[in-house]
């Protein structure tokens, strides 16, 4: 990356920080890497994609970059006082932050459901950044690496919190997507497309409402109490109660009607809802 751009090496062969300084402009063919991406970053020009998302953003927004995603930079320019943090999945290894890493959603994030931050939580990522700066730029030793690892730590924990802060805030837009995620769910029931294609998954939801399923679940959680999975359960198995109270089918053919194919998995799942099993359900209604 530092090549292609021309830029000096790195400092480390598994990390890179790069300051955003005036006339920095970026540019890369399509690729894919097995590094890591934390950037802040204020756009005057140029474009991303990644995951074949077009990135284009307002002042303020954080970025999170996963290994093995399809990136794209077309004559990106930075306004000066951004950062980029780039390092290696293998920079991890040992620490705890390898397993920790996997838990942050939002780096399954589409590039367009950026985090924007207000200019007190930007202020307190700057900081995080410079104290990675001071130890990446001076003479490294043995306690740098802690240091830094602590410090990217800190920038995702912060980076979860301001993310829950901006579901909140945008809780106008999350009712919106509450409400188009039930239509969507509705018409998949009334047009019957259980039987022809099965349970909706959280992809195909999130597909038909253009954003990442991880943050499609987050959204909703926010807002309901509940993930996409769970909404889309609870909306199978009121269909299930329905059919089980006034259909004159047995509980296999409901299920299998619904898209279950597993008839042990559809009992679990009744029973975790309603309190009782399928076939119990049905028959206080035949009694």
């Amino acid at each position: 990356m530092h090549r292609e751009n021309n830029l000096p090496d790195p400092e480390h062969p598994m990390l890179s920080l790069l300051r955003i300084t005036p006339g920095l402009v970026l540019n890369f063919d399509e690729f894919t890497c097995d590094f890591y991406l934390i950037g802040l970053k204020n756009i005057k020009a140029g474009h991303w994609l990644y995951g074949r998302t077009r990135f284009d953003h307002e002042k303020g927004s954080m970025v999170f970059w996963k290994p093995r995603q399809v990136i794209e930079i077309n004559n990106l320019e930075l306004e000066e006082g951004g950062y980029i943090l780039l390092f290696h999945e293998d920079f991890l290894l040992g620490s705890a932050l390898q397993k920790e890493i996997q838990k942050y959603a939002f780096f399954d994030y589409e590039a367009d459901e950026a985090l924007h931050l207000a200019p007190k939580e930007e202020k307190t990522i700057i900081r995080l950044f410079e104290s990675i700066d001071s130890e990446y730029g001076n003479n490294q030793d043995e306690y740098s690496k802690n240091i830094i690892l602590v410090n990217i730590d800190s920038l995702l924990k912060y980076a979860e919190r301001f993310y829950k802060r901006q579901f909140i805030n945008r809780k106008e837009l999350t009712g919106k997507m509450v409400t188009a995620f039930n239509k969507i769910l509705d018409n998949y029931i009334r047009e019957d497309k259980f039987t022809k294609e099965g349970i909706p998954s959280v992809a195909y939801m999130a597909s038909a409402l253009n954003m990442s399923p991880r943050y499609l679940s987050n959204a909703l959680k926010i807002e309901t109490g509940k993930t996409a999975q769970e909404l889309i359960h609870i909306a199978l198995i009121t269909v299930a109660k329905n059919k089980l109270r006034e259909s004159g089918e047995n509980v296999s053919e409901i299920a299998y009607s619904l898209g279950f194919e597993n008839m042990s998995y559809f009992s679990k799942l009744f029973k975790k809802e309603v309190g009782k099993t399928p076939k119990d359900f049905k028959k206080q209604f035949l009694n």
